[in-house]
């Protein structure tokens, strides 16, 4: 039995800018092709995305938009940062520096992509 295809994206730009900022008009178009694959990330990743709720699809698909448009701006995303004064030392490291798409354990875990040890299902059934 295949499954349907499912409802994409989970969520809109107004979703995206709801909970972060207001995106200019270029911006807007990279945001919906973002959160189309962001959508399409979750469903492949994650085997029973189905049984999220639609606000945690919202949330997870937003957040990790937001990450991918987020490589460009200054320190968002950064996992460590140094600054020094004087010679003029300035480092930062990023988890995602080219914006790559991709979901943190905590984002599997509430779309049912963390399985247990040596859990499988033959017939597709969850």
């Amino acid at each position: 039995m295949v499954a349907p295809d499912p409802e994409l994206p989970f969520a809109t730009v107004s979703d995206l800018e709801s909970r972060w900022r207001s995106l200019s008009k270029d911006e807007h178009t990279r945001a919906e092709a973002l959160l189309d694959d962001a959508s399409g990330l979750i469903v492949d990743t994650c085997p029973r995305w189905e049984q999220a709720s639609p606000a945690t699809l919202r949330r997870v698909t937003c957040s990790v938009a937001r990450r991918a448009m987020a490589a460009d701006d200054e320190d968002i995303g950064a996992t460590s940062l140094m600054d020094t004064t004087g010679p003029f030392t300035t480092q930062r490291a990023y988890s995602s520096p080219a914006g790559d798409l991709f979901l943190t354990k905590a984002e599997k875990a509430a779309l049912g992509g963390v399985t247990g040890a040596f859990e499988t299902s033959l017939l597709g059934l969850t």
